[in-house]
């Protein structure tokens, strides 16, 4: 009761020194990384893998991530999870110009950041053609434990500022690309080997063949 009786008897007087000072910019950037809610694109078998990592046993919601939001106003993180076809691609750019700015993407799976097994003409060979990826999450699919990786590597990056920083020098994405950690076999096809080259720019979108 020491420091609320003090309150009550002088007023915001009896706080001592208990006050913090540092830049908007920063508190800013802390609460962006903390309250990050992601917009769900599950399309294939990688989308398993990211409901169970929303679950009690993986607890993303110690990322301030507990919630999955259906309407793309409210989200900040959209997680593309399996392949895209040549369909769908037009539909993920749509949501992902509709998501507020500041606004992040992870590549979740072989599939979504290469084609994956599906190299052919009905499937996007890289959802990085159709809108910018910061993280690109390795496996076949990834397990929750490198969901949760790609994750906590873009809240570093967003409070540090330097996923900005690689946006604005790459022109697109921030391109980065976390280590597997559950073990799933990717079949030695991880992510892609030339940099991010989707446009954050409203409807520029190109999903030809590599």
């Amino acid at each position: 009761m020491g420091l609320v009786q003090n309150v009550r008897d002088d007023g915001f007087a009896g706080l001592e020194h208990n006050f913090l000072t540092g830049q908007l910019e920063d508190l800013v950037r802390w609460a962006r990384r903390r309250s990050s809610w992601p917009a769900t694109f599950g399309l294939a078998c990688c989308a398993i893998e990211m409901m169970a990592a929303g679950g009690p046993h993986f607890d993303m919601a110690r990322f301030g991530m507990e919630v999955f939001r259906a309407s793309p106003r409210q989200a900040d993180v959209m997680i593309v999870a399996g392949r895209v076809s040549q369909k769908m691609a037009p539909v993920l750019r749509t949501i992902y110009d509709q998501m507020m700015e500041p606004k992040w993407v992870i590549s979740m799976g072989v599939c979504a950041s290469t084609g994956g097994m599906f190299n052919n003409y009905a499937i996007v060979q890289g959802v990085d053609q159709v809108v910018p990826v910061d993280v690109y999450a390795p496996g076949c699919p990834p397990g929750p434990e490198t969901l949760l990786h790609a994750i906590v590597t873009l809240h570093g990056k967003i409070e540090t500022g330097e996923i900005l920083r690689r946006r604005e020098h790459n022109g697109g994405g921030a391109g980065l690309v976390v280590e597997q950690l559950d073990g799933q076999s990717a079949g030695g096809v991880l992510v892609p080997a030339e940099p991010v080259t989707a446009s954050a720019a409203p409807g520029n979108f190109d999903i030809g063949t590599r």
